[in-house]
């Protein structure tokens, strides 16, 4: 099978799969209600995530030799996906799912590197591998903008890297079919079935670029795409845990879902994916001109980004505090 019947395929199957996710979802009641800790207004079933992790296990099983390294991806992948389905039909406890992740991101750790010759390279993936899982979890909050997200993300690494370019073009196509069903108005979220494997999936696609990076600045290029989501959600859990809340409990109290309050999901969607696109064509430009030019560009991107974290922040807290002021 050809690499574009194999991405029509993955597409088909993602959005046949989310269709029938949706269908199981409204028979079985697994429909978030809205509440204090959501910032959707209507109650919206979940769990559609499985369409496109439907779509990517099909992508392996049709073009990956068998007993490739990267089956352990897949494995990992449906791992990461079955907890998430779990905790979407009965809560779990966060150390359960804490367990599976770190055990899938090690697997997709060993798939792309050799931990006796690199092993700083291996638990650096492990451990990014862990953080995506939990990002890409955390920032599926309002509607489109995780998966919006992993689509200009696949589309970037694919485009700079030889290397990871087949699997991040399944992702966006598994993405892409996906998202007309969670964008502009979300008829289905992607559930913890889909959020953590699909920031399990980012993972891969930055490790893999990152370790056959020709150049020594290039393993640093693909944390340009993603630098939306993983300022803000690093940000705003610093920001939980030094007051001491208990971070790990669902909150609305990130950028995005303070933004979307006052600006509505698509506005607020559309301005992270502007970020990304700029921040990907960043990439794209600078990776000629060797690791000065990329390093330098990270390091301006992480600082532009949390600059206008802070400034955005403050302005949302004064809007909400003049609100209550207004109404008692």
């Amino acid at each position: 099978m050809t690499n574009v019947a194999a991405f029509l395929a993955v597409a088909v199957v993602s959005a046949a799969g989310t269709a029938a996710a949706r269908a199981y979802a409204l028979r079985r009641r697994l429909v978030d209600e809205p509440g204090e800790r959501r910032s959707h207004a209507v109650a919206t079933p979940r769990g559609g995530g499985a369409g496109p992790v439907a779509a990517l296990l099909l992508w392996f099983a049709v073009a990956q030799p068998a007993g490739a390294p990267t089956w352990w991806v897949a494995a990992a992948l449906a791992g990461v996906a079955l907890i998430g389905a779990w905790d979407d039909h009965a809560s779990l406890p966060v150390s359960w799912r804490l367990i599976v992740h770190v055990l899938a991101s090690l697997a997709v750790a060993a798939a792309t590197v050799d931990v006796e010759t690199r092993p700083w390279a291996f638990f650096a993936i492990a451990a990014g591998g862990v953080v995506l899982v939990n990002v890409w979890n955390f920032m599926d909050g309002i509607d489109g903008i995780a998966t919006s997200q992993a689509v200009i993300a696949a589309i970037a690494i694919g485009l700079a890297s030889p290397a990871a370019h087949d699997a991040s073009f399944a992702l966006a196509a598994a993405c892409i079919a996906f998202l007309p069903f969670n964008f502009p108005r979300a008829r289905i979220f992607l559930g913890d079935v889909g959020s953590g494997a699909l920031g399990l999936a980012i993972g891969w696609i930055v490790a893999t670029a990152s370790v056959h990076a020709a150049d020594a600045g290039d393993w640093l290029l693909p944390a340009l795409p993603i630098s939306a989501f993983l300022v803000d959600a690093t940000l705003t859990l610093l920001r939980r845990m030094l007051r001491r809340e208990r971070w790990w409990e669902p909150h609305t109290q990130h950028l995005y879902q303070g933004l979307a309050r006052r600006y509505g999901h698509v506005r607020v969607t559309l301005a992270y994916a502007g970020w990304s696109i700029l921040a990907a064509l960043a990439a794209l430009a600078v990776q000629p001109y060797g690791a000065a030019f990329t390093m330098g560009s990270v390091v301006l991107c992480y600082m532009g980004a949390a600059l206008l974290w802070l400034v955005l922040q403050h302005q949302v807290a004064a809007e909400r505090d003049a609100s209550a002021t207004r109404d008692p």
